[in-house]
C-alpha cells in the first residue's frame, strides 16, 4: 500500500559532499538484500568518486525533505563504446522507510526529463530477479520499472550468487527519444544543469 507524505520534497543534483548520506541509503541494500550484487559496502571515498565520475556526463539526483536525503537516482553509461552514447543505464535507491510512497516516480521522472534534454534515446535498467520472492529479494523493482514504462528485453538466468542463493538478472528498457539517421550528439549534463 502506498502512503503519500505531505512534506515538501526537493530534488537537486547530488554533490560529492553528499556521499556519506547517500552511502547510508545504499549500504542496507548491499548488506541485507540481493538488490545490489555488491558484497562489500564501498568506502565513502570510493562512493564520492563514483558520484564525481557519473556527474562528468550524466545526472545524479537526490530527493530531500527538510535537509534530510530520502533517496537518489542516476544515469551511467550503458556501455563505454562510442556507438552506445545515446543509451544509459538508470539506477535508483530509496531509504528503506521511504519506499512505495511515490518518491521513486518523482526521481525517475526528473531523471528522464534531463536525459531527454541531453539527447539520450534509450534507458536500460539491470535488475536482480528472484526465482521466487525470498528474504533478500522481491519483484518490487521490476514492477516499479514496468509502471514507469520499461519493458523486459533480456533475462540472464542464475547469473548472480549472494547469500548462498542464485539470482537471475533482467534487462528492462524504455525508449525516450527518436532514432535518426543523423543523430545529434548527446549534450553533457553540465551544459543543462538546473536547480543548483
Amino acid at each position: 500500500m502506498s502512503i503519500e507524505h505531505t512534506e515538501p520534497i526537493r530534488l537537486r543534483t547530488a554533490c560529492e559532499e553528499d556521499a556519506e548520506a547517500l552511502l547510508d541509503i545504499y549500504a542496507p541494500y548491499v548488506e541485507h538484500t540481493a538488490v545490489s550484487f555488491e558484497y562489500e559496502v564501498p568506502s565513502v571515498e570510493e562512493f564520492r568518486e563514483r558520484i564525481r565520475r557519473i556527474r562528468e556526463r550524466y545526472p545524479y539526483l537526490l530527493a530531500e525533505s527538510e535537509g534530510e536525503i530520502l533517496g537518489y537516482a542516476y544515469a551511467s553509461p550503458f556501455h563505454e563504446r562510442r556507438a552506445y552514447d545515446w543509451a544509459t543505464e538508470t539506477s535508483i535507491y530509496l531509504r528503506m522507510d521511504r519506499r512505495r510512497q511515490g518518491l521513486g516516480r518523482k526521481l525517475y521522472e526528473a531523471l528522464e526529463e534531463i536525459l531527454r534534454m541531453q539527447g539520450i534515446t534509450d534507458l536500460y535498467a539491470c535488475i536482480a530477479c528472484p526465482e521466487r520472492e525470498d528474504p533478500y529479494l522481491n519483484g518490487d523493482s521490476i514492477l516499479f520499472h514496468q509502471r514507469m514504462g520499461f519493458r523486459t528485453v533480456g533475462r540472464f538466468p542464475s547469473c548472480g550468487y549472494k547469500f548462498h542463493r542464485w539470482y537471475h538478472m533482467v534487462w528492462m528498457a524504455k525508449n525516450i527519444g527518436e532514432h535518426r539517421e543523423e543523430q545529434p550528439e548527446v549534450k553533457p549534463f553540465s551544459s543543462i544543469r538546473q536547480g543548483e
